[in-house]
């Protein structure tokens, strides 16, 4: 990738287009695009947020989301952190966006200290998170907080993870799957039942310190009630025991592809792929 962007941002200077690197000392690792229009009604804006890159290879093997998206807080969010990365304005006052290094880890302690809350009360509760690594000791701590006070979390993640479920008195209360498939999975998810009126997002970053203190990531809340509860519906097919996937029982990975007769367990991104082509085929 490195190779590819110091290629194309050649060509870019070249053709006239003002090129920025990021900021001293920090990775930019935040996936956004920021498109501004000029209408019969004015200037407005319409961008993009996600978890892959804009890379036409990595958009072919790698599980991906994003939002498109002309909401003028987030846009206007989007476009704070542009003028940051080009070094316009040091303004991390962001009204919707959780951007790193300054805000991520922040925003989900209180997220996941606001479930604890929540499950204390009474009302319902739930964290569902899924990255590609979690190892940060402030969110694993605060999930095990969370477990202890009755809070259900799941973590579905592809790569390292440092939280051990299923430890009498410290995490009875969470579970962990892996799942492999044709595309390797990259997106991250993060849902919060919020006392009944749940609070999902999507983002760039996983739960480590590089991700964290190091480089410019950004979580997005996805506004709107078809948003989460597609990403519920998502989560719900993942920890579905009908769905080949890995489990983490303490320390140990246990592979589930069959059920108990042998029949194969559904594989959730073959899955996917059909229920894609039948809407598609309905919408025609």
């Amino acid at each position: 990738d490195e190779q590819a962007n110091i290629r194309w941002a050649r060509k870019l200077e070249r053709a006239g287009c003002h090129v920025v690197y990021g900021l001293l000392g920090l990775k930019t690792h935040a996936k956004l695009c920021l498109v501004v229009r000029d209408e019969p009604e004015g200037l407005k804006r319409y961008a993009h947020i996600g978890t892959g890159n804009y890379n036409p290879k990595t958009a072919r093997i790698y599980e991906d989301m994003g939002l498109l998206t002309s909401n003028p807080i987030i846009t206007e969010d989007v476009g704070r952190v542009f003028n940051a990365l080009s070094g316009m304005t040091q303004d991390r006052a962001y009204r919707r966006l959780l951007v790193a290094p300054h805000g991520v880890r922040k925003g989900l302690l209180e997220q996941i200290a606001q479930e604890v809350e929540h499950a204390r009360a009474g009302r319902p509760a739930g964290i569902r998170i899924k990255v590609n690594s979690i190892v940060d000791e402030a969110i694993v701590d605060a999930l095990y907080r969370a477990s202890q006070a009755g809070v259900p979390v799941d973590i579905w993640v592809r790569g390292i993870c440092t939280v051990r479920p299923g430890v009498e008195g410290l995490s009875e209360n969470i579970r962990v799957r892996s799942i492999l498939g044709r595309f390797l999975e990259h997106s991250r998810l993060f849902w919060f039942a919020g006392g009944g009126t749940p609070h999902v997002g999507l983002g760039s970053s996983d739960m480590m310190h590089r991700n964290l203190d190091r480089r410019v990531e950004v979580l997005v809340p996805l506004p709107h009630e078809r948003h989460e509860r597609r990403v519920r519906e998502l989560f719900d097919l993942a920890f579905d025991p009908g769905t080949a996937s890995w489990w983490l029982h303490d320390s140990t990975w246990t592979m589930r592809t069959t059920d108990e007769d042998g029949e194969a367990l559904l594989d959730l991104q073959e899955h996917l792929i059909s229920s894609l082509h039948a809407r598609r085929a309905e919408a025609r």
